[in-house]
């Protein structure tokens, strides 16, 4: 029988396990951003409230929520490249890049072939979206999946814009695309971060002037060179937070200088929030966000060292029992809001008292949508985690572990 020394667990620490609870915290709140976005689209609903006498509006948060897909870029390159800056720090060599590749496939393709097994089957043929002149067209449906299963389906308009199967998934499109080049990219930084730093910054800023002279920027703005940029500020991060982690020591005015750096960080996040939704016009849009890219994603990985080194009652709230939980789920979370919000629309739940609430301002429905989109897609999402993507992840590591057992025989 355990004690209660052996039970006990400091959900304060920078890390446990090998683990950065704190970052779980943030990966959930990064994705539940993007979501209020999607669903914020379907319902209109904007929630305002009154402080001290001042009227406070969530409406530049919710306008500009597609804004935090770049923190989660940023975040996914500071988790990759941590254990390349770890292996630096230590004189160790980088992490080997086959079991890099088998690890991101089994996390990544299983689900993501289930999601678009299911909108192929249950809503793109339903409403006949690939049939041509009453009939369906096998080459519009063919190479609509074959772009998808390539994870490709960024590089083309048929398949990123004008796709039935979800358009949430172009993200995972530019990761796949990026976890393709990062084992030979990570090598690069991890010898020579400031100019492999600065290659990627220059990259992004290329294309991003390129974009601009474009007399259509639909297909090109979300592309990976011009999300080069956030990736370079998360893998900057996790060097810096794993140099620190060595050099420095925490006590509590590390931790006040952190935390108020944080705080500095996110003021300036709001800033840039409140600038992007004030933008109108689909190109002034998607320019905006690109020319705000670099700040947001260098302020919330700002947000992230603060996060890991700042105040501890910070790391409690931001990693513990239920963020964990949400980070586990957030992935199919991502992938599953947004169809999910739509479906519910076209199937009229809840009922309404008119044919467009969302329009006519019905605040109870509304309201009850919102809560319903959340709670399902948080149902969806939790199911499909634990009932598909982890048995099938752990059937995978078992597998991968035999035969790494066969082969020291």
């Amino acid at each position: 029988m355990s004690t209660l020394k052996e039970r006990y667990i400091d959900y304060t620490a920078t890390e446990r396990d090998g683990r950065l609870p704190a970052l779980d915290g943030a990966r959930a709140l990064f994705v539940l951003f993007v979501a209020a976005f999607h669903i914020w689209q379907q319902s209109w609903l904007t929630p305002a409230f009154t402080v001290g006498g001042r009227y406070i509006t969530l409406d530049p948060l919710l306008r500009s929520g597609y804004m935090w897909v770049d923190a989660m870029l940023m975040l996914s390159g500071f988790l990759l490249y941590l254990p390349y800056a770890a292996s630096a720090e230590d004189g160790k060599p980088a992490p080997r890049i086959l079991p890099f590749y088998k690890k991101r496939v089994l996390r990544i393709v299983p689900s993501y072939y289930l999601c678009v097994l299911i909108m192929l089957v249950f809503v793109a043929l339903p409403k006949k979206s690939y049939d041509v002149n009453g009939a369906l067209s096998w080459w519009r449906m063919g190479r609509d999946l074959l772009a998808h299963g390539t994870f490709t389906h960024t590089l083309f308009q048929f398949s990123y814009t004008g796709s039935p199967l979800n358009g949430s998934l172009w993200t995972l499109g530019v990761e796949m695309q990026f976890y393709l080049i990062f084992p030979f990219l990570g090598r690069l930084f991890r010898r020579w971060p400031t100019q492999v730093y600065l290659c990627m910054l220059a990259a992004a800023l290329c294309y991003r002037e390129w974009v601009r002279v474009q007399p259509d920027s639909t297909l090109i703005f979300n592309q990976l060179p011009g999300q080069l940029e956030a990736y370079a500020n998360g893998m900057l991060a996790a060097g810096v937070y794993t140099a620190l982690k060595r050099r420095m020591k925490q006590d509590r005015w590390t931790r006040l200088l952190f935390t108020a750096v944080l705080c500095i960080a996110v003021c300036g996040i709001w800033q840039l929030v409140k600038g992007q939704a004030a933008c109108n016009g689909y190109d002034k849009i998607r320019m905006g966000q690109m020319d705000r890219r670099f700040a947001m994603s260098g302020l919330c990985a700002i947000c992230l060292l603060g996060l890991l080194y700042g105040a501890r009652p910070l790391r409690l709230i931001f990693g513990n029992r239920f963020t964990a939980f949400l980070s586990a789920v957030s992935f199919q979370f991502y992938m599953w809001h947004q169809v999910f919000a739509v479906q519910l629309k076209e199937w009229h739940i809840p009922a309404s008292e008119t044919e467009t609430p969302w329009i006519m301002g019905e605040y109870n429905w509304q309201l009850l949508y919102t809560a319903l989109c959340f709670a399902g897609a948080l149902a969806i999402s939790t199911l499909v985690t634990y009932v598909f993507e982890r048995p099938i992840a752990r059937l995978g590591n078992r597998k991968q572990a035999g035969r790494a057992a066969k082969k020291h025989k």
